[in-house]
């Protein structure tokens, strides 16, 4: 196995395994390698550490200002990407979930709102539904 650090066009960074060197080539040359944040296709090797026996990082060595900034960045994005690519239905979330579930609405991608009580019973009638990730406050908008 081998681990490559990726990003994408748009300046994505994440990591990948893959069985052998000529198995990522292979893939980005289908156009099977994809970014998790925004799917785009145009992904690219980049310069990478080697792993060393004996040496071992930990959650402490990471710049927890630097990890928020990805975070909420990351969050931003996810956000903004279903508020433009899903149908907002707001409190009728979970009805219209269950009804595209059971195919009794046309099927699409939606969003909205759901009390924990109504996210929990769609979950545990196997409708599959996640939480939109939070986003912090913005600090401009403080006090």
């Amino acid at each position: 196995m081998i681990r490559y650090a990726l990003q994408c066009d748009h300046g994505h960074g994440f990591e990948a395994w893959f069985g052998a060197s000529a198995d990522y080539d292979d893939q980005a040359a289908r156009g099977l390698v994809e970014c998790p944040l925004c799917g785009s296709s145009a992904v690219s090797k980049q310069i990478m550490s080697p792993a060393v026996a004996g040496t071992r990082k930990t959650a402490l060595s990471a710049d927890p200002a630097r990890m928020r900034t990805l975070m909420t960045q990351a969050a931003r994005e996810v956000r903004s990407h279903v508020e433009a690519n899903f149908d907002y239905v707001g409190d009728a979330f979970a009805r219209e979930a269950r009804d595209i579930h059971e195919g009794r609405s046309e099927k699409r991608e939606i969003y909205g709102e759901a009390s924990p009580a109504e996210v929990k019973k769609l979950r545990d009638d196997g409708v599959p539904c996640a939480p939109l990730p939070p986003l912090p406050p913005d600090p401009a908008k403080a006090h």
